[in-house]
């Protein structure tokens, strides 16, 4: 029985026979606080009268179904979410009257209730394939058609969907119903309602399609906290640069931006009507990274609505024709024309290191990867679809040059508007507009997997010039495959404390040695730096002399990008245990002193706590955690007042304490009596440091927790509470969480992540042994009955605080013995082994001499 999956072929097949051309879809949001009506019309075409095909439904029920004017029997038609549709007319009109389900999973529908004012908020999420909980629709990104949203609803919200809001006629009392005019033709996975009594700042924005509107929503209760000016202007300063880029109008007539509880992703590109993680509405003093963050996702969801709105992939397996474009395209226009314009240093820093994790699991798969159904695409919202597929673009960028690849983008986008693509499609336009066939290229960087490693090989003669340069190519992980690279090498020589740059050399790089003859019969400088400017995908090494030099001057690096990619060089010989944790460990906190670039501090930061926990041999852990939390404090303390870093460094320290550390200078900054010059103490901080006292085991913990939630009884608040209850460092606290987070089915997705962090908080090793069973055990149940989402979350509380041999024999013996477990349960197990496994190798590197 196909449950809630669709292939591929499945897909193909309906495309084949149908055409749809409308839907209109009338919801009644005031029905009950479990469920809702949903009746769909929707109009097709078939191209083989007399054929059946079906439809897409999860529903609870079904009370009519009318084909054609003929009744439809739903208790013979509707089964395994979908509805079977026989004899199809030339031209088709079917309605679907049904009872929907609201979720707490942050998909389809999601219903939540404000604990501040009691006021409930509903927003929509249906990537992949969610459309289908509040509508009977055909399921599938290539059946495009326009959408007419009625809704009716409590007639003090704001309703909002892909069209502009229409003005509420009155139904009876307290209830309104918005009739919406019809959008374009899109996909069904960007069609949007959210609906509640959302607080919003209006302004628009002058486009080659005229004045569009725009709108900036959140909840009521956090309104106050909204700055809604910074947003606009980064959404003005992105609607300027796209359309010039891409010379192409905005297609849609207006443009909101919604700030949504309890969502489950980072944003959401919805035609004209955005939603985005409320976490993104800042309560109190925030880093700098997460400000430069939430530019960054403003731009990346309006750059979507050119990529994958206007123009949509046919099928899944082109989802990074969506979000590589969109990744590349925000982040050139986050450095072109706004405030952040270090933001390739933060997209080498943060997105490429996440790609290069993402490439080095057994789970690795091609940019352009094969999707069979549904199952197969909701595993691939990855760091290689986004960040590599955005890295292997920007290399693409300097191979075919700036102006020819934008000039084949304009065409793409003036041929194919409102319809579906396929890489080819792409590739297509940007070969005339370049000159250059592109399909070997594609073949090698778009339709295989893995990364490669590059190595400076150089020797010197007895003057001290470099008589011998080059640059050798192996194969980290993936497919077996020496690819083509087209960087820069830099050369640096240290003149006082700081590298400066000498000379950079142009090298196409290709098969497993390439000559760089540039550095022939020059003086050896002090750190040569392979790929210098971050324009190839790939992880890359130092040469024994500049490695030495780089150790010895860890803020040598006056610019950011070159000290990032040092930084991830480092980093990553640390994580391929070919560098000891406690080596690395002093570097990392020589560079954190005063450090400046707020994206490179957090990281800096969380490689020293993932050395703590898992890359240092755990009898090295004691005496390092102990330096490094000395350590962080007293940074933290000389930090500049009120700065990124002294809220960065006091944070880091106070998540690194562990039970037996004294809570009093916690205690001080939490009541007061102790201060830090410019230190905010606001209700995030506050947070902050309750969780630690609560982690530690703090006297009186559990009242601080309490306390603090009275203080802050908001959904916010009640997340970092459940999250402070879980960090607690008894088996009392562990079996809570454990019983919220995955055995009680109505626990909103957001407390499960909350739950999950505090969970795997635990210095004891045995508070988490008796869960390496009980998670392994209870996965597949958690599979087959939770959906996607949720599984997700759940899988926070594999236990991996217990990264070692116990653990990774554990999970072993779990794959093995489950070779025909669904490949989604398969693959989350896969690569919670592949995490383990590095640590375990990390940790016996760290035990060896170095």
């Amino acid at each position: 029985m196909p449950g809630t999956n669709l292939t591929r072929e499945e897909a193909q097949d309906r495309a084949a026979k149908i055409a749809t051309t409308r839907y209109a879809v009338d919801l009644d949001l005031t029905t009950s606080a479990e469920t809702f009506r949903s009746v769909t019309t929707v109009r097709f075409t078939c191209s083989a009268p007399g054929t059946d095909t079906f439809i897409d439904l999860i529903a609870p029920s079904v009370e009519t179904i009318t084909l054609n004017g003929e009744s439809l029997d739903p208790a013979t038609h509707f089964a395994d979410s979908r509805i079977v549709l026989p004899g199809l007319a030339a031209d088709n009109e079917l309605v679907v009257d049904a009872t929907c389900v609201y979720m707490n999973t942050g998909e389809g529908l999601h219903r939540f209730v404000d604990p501040v004012d009691d006021e409930v908020y509903l927003y929509t999420q249906f990537e992949v394939p969610d459309s289908r909980r509040i509508m009977a629709v055909f399921e599938q990104p290539d059946l495009k058609a326009e959408f007419s949203f009625t809704v009716t609803a409590p007639d003090h919200w704001q309703v909002v969907s892909n069209a502009i809001t229409p003005e509420a006629e009155p139904v009876r009392e307290g209830v309104a119903r918005w009739a919406f005019p019809a959008t374009g033709r899109i996909s069904s996975y960007i069609t949007a309602l959210v609906a509640g009594p959302y607080a919003v700042v209006r302004d628009s924005v002058t486009t080659r399609a005229g004045e569009i509107p725009l709108g900036v929503f959140c909840r009521t209760s956090m309104l106050e906290h909204l700055d809604a000016q910074n947003i606009i202007d980064c959404t003005k300063a992105g609607f300027a640069f796209f359309e010039e880029m891409f010379d192409t109008a905005y297609p849609f007539t207006k443009y909101d931006q919604l700030f949504t509880p309890e969502y489950n992703m980072g944003a959401m590109e919805n035609v004209g009507c955005v939603t985005i993680n409320e976490l993104y509405v800042f309560r109190g003093k925030v880093p700098d990274a997460m400000v430069e963050r939430r530019a960054l996702t403003i731009l990346h969801e309006l750059a979507h609505m050119w990529f994958g709105d206007l123009v949509t992939m046919k099928w899944w397996n082109d989802l990074w024709l969506n979000e590589s474009f969109a990744e590349w395209a925000s982040t050139t226009c986050q450095a072109e024309a706004t405030e952040w314009v270090t933001a390739w240093t933060t997209f080498c820093t943060h997105e490429k290191a996440w790609a290069y994790r993402q490439d080095q699991l057994s789970s690795t798969h091609p940019i352009v990867a094969d999707i069979g159904d549904l199952h197969d695409v909701e595993t691939n919202f990855d760091g290689i679809t986004y960040a590599k597929g955005a890295s292997v673009l920007k290399q693409l960028v300097a191979y075919v040059g700036r102006e020819q690849f934008v000039a084949g983008l304009r065409t793409y986008f003036a041929k194919h508007a409102w319809g579906n693509t396929t890489l080819d499609d792409l590739l297509d336009e940007l070969e005339v507009a370049s000159g250059r066939d592109l399909r070997a290229w594609s073949t090698k960087w778009l339709e295989t997997a893995g990364v490669n490693v590059l190595r400076p090989v150089l020797a010197t003669d007895d003057r001290g010039l470099i008589g011998e340069a080059a640059i050798e190519q192996t194969v980290a992980s993936g497919d077996d495959l020496l690819r083509p690279h087209k960087l820069k090498v830099g050369s640096f020589v240290l003149e006082g404390d700081s590298f400066r740059r000498i000379a950079s050399y142009e090298v196409d790089v290709d098969g497993a040695r390439t000559e760089v003859p540039g550095l022939i019969g020059t003086a050896a400088p002090d750190v040569v730096l392979v790929n210098d400017e971050d324009l190839a995908y790939a992880k890359i090494r130092l040469d024994e002399r500049s490695l030495a030099a780089v150790l010895a001057h860890p803020r040598g690096f006056t610019d950011t990008l070159p000290h990032s990619l040092v930084i991830a060089a480092l980093w990553d010989m640390t994580r391929d245990a070919e560098m000891r944790a406690s080596d690395y460990l002093p570097f990392a906190l020589a560079a954190i002193e005063g450090e400046r670039d707020s994206t490179l501090l957090r990281t800096l930061l969380a490689q020293v706590s993932t050395c703590l926990t898992h890359y240092l041999a755990p009898e090295h852990r004691p005496a390092a955690r102990a330096e490094v939390v000395a350590r962080l404090r007293a940074l933290a303390e000389g930090a500049p007042g009120g700065s990124d870093s002294q809220l960065q460094l006091l944070s880091g320290y106070a998540s690194l304490l562990a039970p037996g550390d004294d809570p009093a200078y916690l205690r001080g900054l939490l009541d007061g009596s102790t201060t830090l010059d410019g230190l905010a103490v606001d209700t995030d901080m506050r947070w902050t440091l309750v969780t630690a006292l609560a982690a530690i085991g703090a006297e009186g913990e559990g009242d601080l927790i309490a306390a603090e939630l009275d203080r802050d009884d908001t959904s916010n608040g009640r997340e970092r509470a459940a999250r402070a209850r879980a960090a607690r460092p008894t088996a009392e606290a562990k079996a809570a969480a454990w019983a919220e987070g995955v055995e009680n089915a109505s626990t909103p997705n957001t407390v499960i992540d909350a739950l999950a962090v505090g969970f795997n908080k635990a210095d004891d090793p045995a508070l988490l042994l008796p869960y390496i069973a009980k998670f392994l055990d209870g996965v597949m149940d958690v599979m087959a009955t939770r959906t996607f989402a949720i599984a997700e979350a759940i899988n926070g509380f594999y236990p991996s605080g217990l990264a070692g041999p116990e653990l990774l024999e554990a999970t072993n013996a779990w794959l093995d013995t489950h070779p025909d477990a669904p490949a989604p349960a398969r693959r989350t197990i896969a690569e919670n082994r592949d995490g383990v496994a590095r640590a375990v190798a990390a940790q016996e590197r760290d035990r060896k001499e170095a």
